[in-house]
């Protein structure tokens, strides 16, 4: 079932919550989507001063944000709507598919104790699956397409040349789909989808879907991880 129809059926009051799970605990929880190790980039954007921001798109928005709140140098990361432009950046809209916007994660970082290579490197291997096109495990439309929205030419040179070197090392069985282009406005999601993960990782969506993410990433990111999700009602950012 589709985080979609989880929200349409309010699967997140208790009753309801508890019937599902129940009817998932037949079968152990697994991620829709494998994670896959994968090289660290040859090429990186060379470390500055100053918290840095970088945006992707794969998928559900809620396992993504999940994933680097508990990434180590990662100071916020939030919610929103990237690809379209500002009248339809809200959830009813974009979820129609029609707007241009992809569900997505703006992450600020500090490149001191993270690159944005490795930011990278993360979100090709435990986030999503790149080979996936205009879907993601069990939610499909445009608004789920994997998207890197670079925010300088230096993180475009190495989003680039990191997917031409996971091409050529064939890390996947299939093509990577992942578009690449220029942030043109990063739009917050509504408060009710932000540290979604955290507030309710009982819910069957999250729970089969995307807590597996977080723990692939401890698993095979053990540097990287950090116990404690860095929320966005809690972050606090001076740049």
């Amino acid at each position: 079932m589709s985080r979609s129809q989880f929200s349409r059926f309010s699967l997140c009051a208790a009753a309801l919550g508890a019937l599902a799970m129940a009817a998932f605990a037949v079968a152990p929880l697994r991620a829709a989507e494998d994670a896959v190790i994968v090289p660290p980039p040859a090429v990186d954007v060379p470390p500055s001063d100053g918290i840095q921001t970088a945006v992707v798109a794969g998928g559900c928005f809620w396992g993504v944000q999940g994933v680097f709140q508990h990434t180590a140098g990662v100071v916020n990361a939030v919610s929103g709507y990237a690809g379209g432009g500002k009248a339809t950046a809200q959830y009813e809209t974009v979820s129609t598919g029609t707007t241009g916007h992809a569900e997505s994660v703006q992450i600020k970082y500090d490149p001191k104790q993270i690159s944005y290579g490795k930011i990278l490197q993360i979100f090709f291997s435990v986030v999503h699956d790149p080979t996936q096109l205009n879907r993601q495990g069990p939610d499909s439309g445009t608004q789920y397409r994997s998207a890197i929205f670079t925010t300088s030419d230096e993180q475009k040179k190495v989003a680039d040349a990191y997917i031409a070197q996971l091409t050529a090392a064939k890390v996947y069985k299939k093509p990577i789909v992942t578009r690449v282009g220029p942030l043109e406005g990063f739009y917050p999601a509504e408060a009710y989808h932000q540290d979604y993960l955290t507030l309710h990782p009982n819910q069957p969506y999250i729970a089969y879907n995307d807590i597996p993410k977080v723990e692939n990433l401890k698993k095979i990111f053990a540097q990287n991880y950090v116990e404690k999700p860095t929320l966005v009602s809690s972050a606090k950012v001076t740049n």
